[in-house]
């Protein structure tokens, strides 16, 4: 232990270390820079434990600062972050560190750390039962929701568990029953109210369209001799069929994630790629069906062949997703990069082009517009086949036929899930994108297939 030379020793130690951290870190790589910052944070843990002190002490540098008190009634405030330690033997000592916390890996999706971690140890105690309370007065009335956390060296990670969040005159307050390095993180966007009503809409929606669902394929199966009696009935049909099944998968995988902290890590996995891998199945075959629908009405005279049709289908229907969900997989282990959200069970989104979740987006993205491009172009072979100088009651069967063919292509070719795009756009919490989520999720819930007329 640093005895007694501590006191010549902490202000050396604390410009040292400030300087590391006011170095620019920009050129290393993500992995490195989570490691690096890691191992600076457990150094820094290890060197405050080893200060032996017997006075209280207050020595500040740019980024750091250190404290120390005795703990009967031990108050401080380091960085304007007020600590209170519950406990009547012992010294508590305090290090509080600035730009560090936006370099350590952070596996909380949607969330934002704030600018200050804190240290702490108690010194010249035995009795590991202990309650610390941090008051941040940068997360005070906020519309951010604050999450108490503490850094696992093991995992390199925040954690929750053992820090709870109370509320006291409108003032957050974390309160940890253990001495790590913690901090607090703020959610992306506000705090919703409407979480619960969303989950009653999907699970509710999810069942329907699984019932919904299933009664469609038992159908299929009974008339298929019946209806499929032509390439393009077959083609159709295949792809109907396969759009089917896949969003069934699909719907069965979101409701068996619905509850994720009952879940083990492993199944919580399984399901992720289980839903990355159908969902991106379910888009494949739309796009496989609105361009066959498209070639069809542009070449009416040289429909695609069967074997044509089934052969590039199978590659874009099946060998794609697989591609894209093994290669992404593989890509994000490989580099050590988290690829689901165990508290989700669904892939991780940091921000614009970074995280697992455009492996997803930017596909399904693709095929979305190249569907819509596809219904534009349905649209207007339906109304240039109206005859010319019609009457206005003809208008009228017109737009009627064009509503019935939006109300029909829409949910087949995917389009509904424009709505989730434009969400993206707008922070959690706004009136508009609350209006998106119910929207998106009472579309897509009881999303169901829609059988089109035989041809």
């Amino acid at each position: 232990m640093f005895n007694e030379c501590a006191p010549s020793f902490i202000p050396n130690f604390l410009d040292a270390a400030s300087n590391v951290v006011n170095w620019t870190w920009n050129a290393i790589n993500k992995s490195l820079l989570h490691d690096m910052s890691s191992t600076y944070l457990q150094s820094v843990d290890k060197l405050v434990k080893n200060i032996n002190v017997n006075m209280s002490q207050d020595v500040s540098s740019t980024n750091l600062q250190f404290k120390s008190c005795f703990a009967d009634k031990c108050r401080m405030s380091v960085f304007d972050v007020v600590v209170n330690l519950e406990k009547k033997t012992g010294t508590l000592k305090t290090v509080a560190v600035k730009k560090l916390m936006d370099k350590l890996n952070n596996g909380y999706n949607d969330t934002k750390p704030t600018s200050l971690l804190l240290i702490a140890t108690v010194q010249d105690c035995s009795d590991s039962s202990l309650k610390i309370r941090l008051d941040y007065p940068d997360i005070q009335q906020t519309q951010r929701k604050p999450l108490c956390v503490f850094w696992n060296t093991t995992n390199k990670d925040w954690s929750d568990e053992g820090c709870s969040l109370s509320t006291n005159n409108k003032k957050y307050t974390c309160e940890c029953n253990h001495l790590t390095p913690f901090s607090a993180l703020l959610s992306k966007g506000g705090i919703s109210k409407h979480n619960t009503a969303l989950d009653m809409i999907t699970n509710v929606g999810l069942a329907v369209s699984i019932f919904s669902l299933m009664i469609f394929l038992t159908t299929e199966c009974l008339v298929w001799s019946v209806v499929v009696k032509s390439n393009l009935a077959h083609s159709r049909h295949t792809a109907m069929v396969n759009i089917t099944t896949f969003l069934l998968l699909s719907d069965i995988c979101m409701l068996a994630s619905t509850s994720p902290d009952n879940i083990p890590e492993t199944w919580c996995l399984i399901l992720t790629i289980c839903k990355h891998l159908f969902y991106l199945a379910m888009f494949c075959w739309m796009l496989c069906l609105s361009v066959m629908l498209v070639h069809q009405l542009i070449f009416v005279f040289s429909p695609l062949r069967k074997r044509v049709f089934m052969f590039i289908s199978s590659i874009v229907g099946y060998a794609l997703p697989i591609l894209i969900v093994g290669s992404s997989y593989v890509y994000y282990g490989y580099n050590n990069i988290e690829y689901f959200d165990r508290k989700t069970c669904w892939l991780i989104y940091v921000r614009f082009l970074v995280g697992s979740m455009h492996a997803f987006l930017l596909p399904v993205g693709t095929i979305i517009f190249t569907n819509l491009f596809c219904m534009t172009v349905i649209i207007l072979k339906f109304v240039k086949s109206s005859v010319p100088g019609c009457s206005n009651a003809d208008d009228k069967v017109t737009a009627k036929g064009i509503v019935k063919v939006l109300a029909v292509l829409m949910p087949v070719f995917g389009v509904t899930w424009i709505i989730g795009y434009i969400g993206l756009t707008f922070p959690e919490g706004n009136v508009i994108r609350d209006v998106l989520d119910f929207s998106f999720t009472i579309l897509n819930s009881f999303q169901v297939i829609q059988k089109q007329p035989t041809q």
